[in-house]
């Protein structure tokens, strides 16, 4: 019998913790969630409506074998330690697990991994908690929303628009994106002007912004040149200014803040950026030891702990010196903030990007050294700047010139990489002084629209916005790409045709329900929830009440976008052929269905890979509902061959089966041969 089990969520963190506790300890991992919300019920809910929302749970699919696993090892436990992660979707994993498996109260506790190391690790286990069931019912609540939701809507648009999939936050964010098209194609520019004074000795500009005491607008090309015939070649120095400013380093990384900086310094889209993250919390082995390199990165806190900011300081001192020693910024705090974790931050300040560089891909390496370098950048003093401003008159016209010098570098000796300083050194000239020049030119300029959102700054709207949660900004950006809402136009999002029908019938019969502030506000409710404020089923009655009517109106009088006819009859009975939406895609039918069910069988050029290993059709690429690329047998049903990876006519040397390629890599279908 084993003393002690500990079940968390991934299986490369099981093997980190497992080293760490020793020999009276198993660690097994969960994979996730066990359970999710039926699809039986009213709609396919998995919620009964009439009974107080009581959701129905079933086992996730394909997890059958795992969970009976896990009943055996809880059964032959003495102690379990839940230990999924440390968010409310961890907390709503470890209450299905205890559900799930049987487990006594007597018998468990809720442990929570912050950080993956041997220190933390023995810490947590030694100060266990128990479930926190508020935060259960804010994710259960959130789930049983989505889920009303999603099928509701999405049933609704599917039928009527041949649109795929609504969603609570999803359709919120899309129509960020098409509010911002339409903004867009509603611009109308406008003509400005700009005059420049170019100096020869000394060398510099100045640009013209006021007359006298007034700003100024030069609107066209006629206004342009008569301001140039009123100058001359004096320009009389009216006033210099310096002045020390001080440049303030920003906060240790959030969720949010994490995936806006890797998009913009490092090119990473926002999954990209929470699968490494993930792969760096949950452990790397570093030949000596396996440890997570930086704390868990989902969290909306800007907080450190005093531990590390005391190891931090003392870094800071003996490796830039003590005057960099910076000091705990306070910011106003959030209203959804949780506060539930420290920033994302390095385990270690001794563990630097050059000392762990050999154990780490580029990427990882890349990522972690952002990480690093922003939460030391955090703790460092401001940099210091002397600016300078000079005001230069020519006939009542004022001209301006400004420049910088850093003075002190601050926290940017280690953050300049990632935020350049560019000092821009003025010649000394002297404030009373007449500066002599006839190079004056004018420059043509139009006003530009606002700019589509990149996926770093969508994530930023959504943040301040305050709709969805950092963990959830992936999926939902993955979802508008997934159903062909959205398209990427120079790396920025443009609503499809789709995209844009979609969101205009959800505001024509939910315009209360989809948009920024009801979404926030939802948001709020179930913070509220997870605090113990709320009681979570009267926050889905409520909605429900305003949401069950409007869907039943939209069903009735949403009106039926007619299918697309392709210019063909049909050849049965003569009616137009149109475009249609089927389980499998688009296909060719008769608009007369259902008296006519002429399908047009399409002539798709077919490309053979190889010949089936099973029989004796070929292997083909084919595609799942989702657009997946697989490869298929053409005997289907009869041979059920199926391979995500390509399949290749040569055989391998070892068992004779067929080799695959697989991430550029040739591989052996059955056995661990590798083709080098």
């Amino acid at each position: 019998m084993n003393k002690n089990l500990v079940i968390v969520e991934s299986p490369s963190k099981s093997k980190t913790i497992e080293k760490y506790l020793g020999s009276d300890f198993k660690v097994v991992s969960s994979q996730g969630h066990i359970r999710d919300l039926a699809t039986t019920g009213q709609y396919g809910l998995g919620v009964d409506i009439d009974n107080g929302f009581l959701p129905n749970y079933t086992n996730v699919k394909g997890k059958a074998k795992l969970i009976k696993q896990l009943q055996k090892d809880v059964k032959d436990s003495e102690k379990i330690y839940l230990a999924s992660d440390p968010d409310r979707e961890g907390e709503a994993i470890a209450w299905h697990l205890k559900d799930a498996l049987g487990i006594k109260d007597e018998n468990y506790s809720r442990i929570l991994f912050h950080e993956i190391t041997k220190d933390k690790v023995l810490e947590a286990i030694k100060n266990p908690t128990v479930i926190d069931d508020n935060l259960v019912k804010s994710q259960e609540t959130r789930r049983i929303l989505d889920r009303i939701i999603g099928f509701r809507l999405s049933k609704l648009l599917q039928s009527k628009i041949g649109a795929k999939s609504a969603g609570r936050v999803q359709s919120v964010a899309l129509k960020l994106i098409v509010d911002r098209e339409r903004e867009i194609n509603a611009f109308q520019k406008e003509e400005y002007w700009t005059i420049t004074a170019n100096f020869p000795n000394p060398e510099f500009e100045a640009d013209i912004f006021k007359y006298k005491d007034v700003d100024l607008k030069i609107e066209n090309e006629e206004q342009a040149n008569k301001i140039l015939e009123s100058l001359t070649e004096n320009f009389l120095v009216e006033s210099i200014i310096k002045k020390e400013q001080a440049k303030k380093s920003k906060f240790p990384f959030i969720t949010s803040t994490l995936q806006q900086e890797a998009s913009t310094k490092l090119g990473f889209p926002a999954k990209k950026t929470m699968s490494i993250a993930q792969k760096l919390y949950e452990g790397i082995d570093l030949k000596s030891e396996t440890v997570g390199l930086i704390t868990y990165m989902r969290t909306d806190s800007t907080r450190l702990s005093d531990e590390y900011t005391k190891s931090a300081y003392k870094y800071i001192e003996e490796n830039y010196g003590k005057e960099y020693i910076g000091y705990i910024k306070k910011g106003k705090k959030a209203e959804n903030v949780q506060d539930a974790h420290e920033a994302i931050r390095p385990t270690s300040i001794f563990r630097t990007p050059d000392a762990v560089q050999e154990f780490l891909t580029s990427d990882e390496h890349k990522l972690y050294s952002l990480i690093y370098m922003r939460t030391i950048a955090s703790l460092m003093a401001d940099a210091k700047v002397d600016k300078t401003t000079i005001t230069l008159d020519n006939s009542n016209y004022k001209f301006k010139t400004t420049g910088q010098i850093l003075k002190f570098p601050g926290y940017l000796k280690a953050y300049a990489a990632y935020e350049a300083s560019e000092d821009k050194i003025l010649p000394p000239l002297e404030e009373g002084k007449v500066y002599i020049t006839n190079d004056i030119t004018t420059e043509q300029h139009f006003t530009k629209p606002p700019a589509r959102y990149s996926e770093s700054k969508l994530i930023k709207e959504m943040e301040e916005l305050g709709i969805g949660r950092p963990s959830t900004y992936v999926k939902i950006i993955d979802t508008l790409k997934e159903r062909n809402y959205v398209e990427l136009v120079e790396k920025k999002f443009a609503p499809t045709e789709i995209g844009i029908e979609s969101t205009d019938k959800l505001q024509e019969f939910f315009a209360d329900l989809i948009n920024v502030k009801y979404t926030a506000e939802m948001e709020d409710d179930l913070d509220k929830v997870a605090e113990g404020n709320l009681i979570w089923n009267k926050i889905l009655q409520d909605f429900y009440d305003l949401f069950e009517p409007r869907v039943k109106n939209a069903f009735n009088d949403m009106e039926k976008k007619a299918p697309k006819e392709t210019g063909e009859l049909c050849p049965n009975c003569n009616n137009p052929l149109v475009i249609r939406n089927g389980r499998y895609g688009e296909f060719t039918a008769c608009s007369n269905y259902p008296e006519c069910k002429y399908i047009k069988k399409e002539e798709q050029e077919v490309k053979e890979i190889m010949n089936c290993p099973n029989c004796a059709g070929k292997i083909i690429e084919r595609k799942t509902r989702k657009g997946k690329i697989f490869y298929g047998c053409t005997n289907y049903p009869k041979c059920k061959f199926a391979s995500w990876d390509l399949p290749l006519s040569e055989n391998c040397p070892n068992c004779n089966n067929y080799l695959v390629e697989h991430n550029n890599k040739i591989k052996c279908s059955k056995c661990d041969y590798e083709k080098d």
